[in-house]
């Protein structure tokens, strides 16, 4: 009877011992990997607001206006648009190629060799250039015409009605700046043709892979303003296509925080950068490989996207219940910002299932020490 209740005992201390094993091992398998913390914070979920995803609440976020074309309102319109009568302002540094018809002794000779950049004019740093009879002329702020006019008019005391051409055959004195994620950064130079952003970034090669097209700085004075090259070639917004001056940087940032962030039961969990065009919470989980039918809760989409300050609440959660596969094309409507984070929760069941996906090999070390044991009696 003793030694039956001695065997008795020792099955059941197995599982027991077993048991106590994998708690302490679970306790103390890393060492130092173990660290403090307080949980006396408030509840994040106090600090959000939960809305559904809806057809008014799609409507309704539709009608709001853009950051960027806001911040755009404030600047000058002579940003904007070009005057009809744009004339190129000579500056120092400049080549002038001055021709006075019918008297090639006054005109000096290109020739074969040289081209009318290196035998023309050069604006001296005082803002002159020295023509012959007429001596020195101020032509640094002024048009190609204004000083056409003058060297013609005094010109006429020793020519009998001089013809005279004169244009800029190297524009050295003004240049404009493109930085950032552009195939060919570098400066540019200011001409007779007006150069507007798009053109600004098409000489410098279009923006890169990596390119922000929702957020281009222009500093223009010290003060930046926020461009969308997105809404020029995608909404036509050309107000925001901006002229160019002298000592203009047209800086292009990288992708950088203008991501959207997928997790939870999606096939491919991501983060995807929204360079050159917006998505959609349909377009996002698509690219994410869509919901993972067998564990995912289609009444649980979540966006979670911070409030901006000063706010009551730290974000709202907007939810879309995709139970009737519909619901797919509201979510097609919805259309993302950055830096939002797309959670698809897991149904009940799956919770469970992983659960039990956890516990059985405790279980079956357990067991199998039980049988172990069994053997041996």
């Amino acid at each position: 009877m003793i030694p039956r209740l001695t065997n008795l005992r020792l099955r059941w201390s197995l599982p027991l011992i077993g048991m106590a094993m994998v708690v302490g091992l679970s306790a103390c398998a890393v060492p130092g990997g173990h660290i403090d913390y307080e949980t006396g914070a408030d509840p994040l979920r106090d600090a959000v607001t939960v809305k559904p995803i809806t057809i008014d609440l799609v409507k309704s976020m539709s009608d709001i206006p853009r950051p960027e074309a806001a911040s755009l309102a404030s600047v000058s319109s002579t940003m904007h648009d070009a005057p009809t009568d744009y004339n190129y302002r000579i500056g120092r540094g400049d080549v002038l190629s001055v021709i006075v018809y019918d008297h090639p002794e006054l005109t000096i000779p290109a020739g074969s060799e040289r081209s009318a950049a290196e035998s023309g004019n050069v604006v001296h740093s005082d803002g002159t250039i020295f023509y012959p009879y007429v001596g020195k002329v101020d032509v640094a702020g002024r048009t190609v015409r204004d000083v056409r006019d003058e060297i013609q008019r005094r010109l006429a005391d020793f020519i009998a009605e001089p013809q005279v051409e004169v244009r800029v055959a190297a524009f050295n004195a003004q240049k404009a700046y493109v930085t950032g994620q552009v195939t060919d950064p570098g400066s540019l130079p200011i001409t007779n043709v007006p150069m507007h952003v798009l053109d600004a970034l098409s000489a410098a090669g279009g923006l890169s892979e990596t390119a922000n097209w929702h957020n281009v700085i222009l500093t223009r004075n010290g003060q930046d303003t926020h461009l969308s090259v997105f809404d020029m070639l995608a909404n036509g917004d050309m107000e925001q296509n901006v002229l160019l001056q002298d000592g203009d940087v047209l800086h292009v940032l990288d992708i950088g925080n203008e991501q959207v962030y997928v997790m939870g039961e999606v096939n491919a969990p991501s983060a995807i950068a929204m360079a050159n065009s917006r998505l959609s919470l349909t377009n996002v989980i698509a690219q994410a490989g869509g919901i993972r039918e067998g564990s995912a809760n289609a009444s649980g989409i979540f966006v979670i996207r911070r409030n901006p300050e000063p706010s009551d609440t730290y974000a709202t959660v907007y939810q879309l219940n995709a139970d009737n596969a519909a619901a797919f094309v509201l979510g097609s409507q919805f259309m993302l910002e950055p830096t939002d984070v797309i959670y698809v929760t897991a149904a009940p069941l799956a919770r469970w299932n992983r659960v039990l996906d956890q516990l059985l090999p405790s279980l079956t070390t357990i067991y199998q020490a039980t049988e172990i044991q069994e053997n041996f009696e």
